[in-house]
């Protein structure tokens, strides 16, 4: 699994190609979709640019997205302020506004009540993993498990998830991103590249756009994957 992570909770003035609009992150699925990402994760954005989970929002921006891109899983943050469950239980009768997945951080407060909110809607909840001895017994509706890792914590996090028997996409952020891909490559596990992780190339230098980002990744995948 490749997955492209969009934009995050990042601003307009750490990279003048993040997309923040539901057109711009259209337009970036498109192109990422092209070089064979099957997922594609990002974060809502209200008028003004704020990480949002309110119904209408979020509909507009999947909506504008799956026409894009029709059949690529999407997967939405639930990191923002205010009653998240709430906010959730207002998808149901969203349709094709309603996000594939959504993530969920377990180190978080409140995290099983999100979980069931999901499940409630019928939305995936992907775990979101950064340290160990979170989960426990598995939530309804829990369809995989995203570890967040640096390069000295990916083997322990992976030894605490792995029995768990979900599917698991491995990453990491910023200094960390491309060396936790290239690890998570070479183990077979789902990986996932973009501005939200990273603002630049292996090489140091800041990456274009999430494109330039994505087929390095592909480019990456491929050469770690076994013959």
């Amino acid at each position: 699994m490749l997955q492209a992570c969009l934009n995050g909770s990042r601003t307009a003035e750490e990279h003048p190609a993040l997309p923040l609009t539901p057109e711009r992150l259209a337009e970036d699925a498109a192109d990422v979709a092209a070089l064979g990402v099957t997922s594609v994760h990002l974060h809502p954005r209200d008028v003004i640019g704020a990480p949002t989970l309110v119904g209408p929002e979020v509909a507009t921006t999947i909506a504008t997205v799956r026409a894009a891109v029709p059949g690529i899983e999407i997967s939405v943050s639930t990191n923002v302020p205010g009653n998240r469950a709430r906010l959730i239980a207002s998808w149901a009768p969203l349709a094709a506004g309603r996000p594939d997945i959504a993530s969920v951080h377990v180190s978080e407060p409140g995290w099983r009540e999100l979980a069931r909110a999901l499940h409630q809607v019928n939305v995936g909840v992907e775990l979101v993993v950064d340290i160990p001895d979170l989960i426990g017994d598995l939530p309804p509706g829990a369809a995989r498990i995203t570890v967040t890792a640096t390069a000295r914590n990916a083997e322990e996090l992976l030894r605490q998830v792995e029995p768990l028997g979900l599917p698991i996409l491995l990453h990491g952020r910023d200094e960390d991103a491309w060396p936790v891909f290239v690890h998570a490559a070479r183990l077979e596990h789902g990986v996932r590249m973009g501005l939200e992780d990273t603002l630049t190339m292996p090489d140091g230098r800041r990456a274009r756009n999430n494109t330039e980002l994505v087929a390095m990744a592909r480019r990456n995948q491929k050469a770690k994957a076994p013959s």
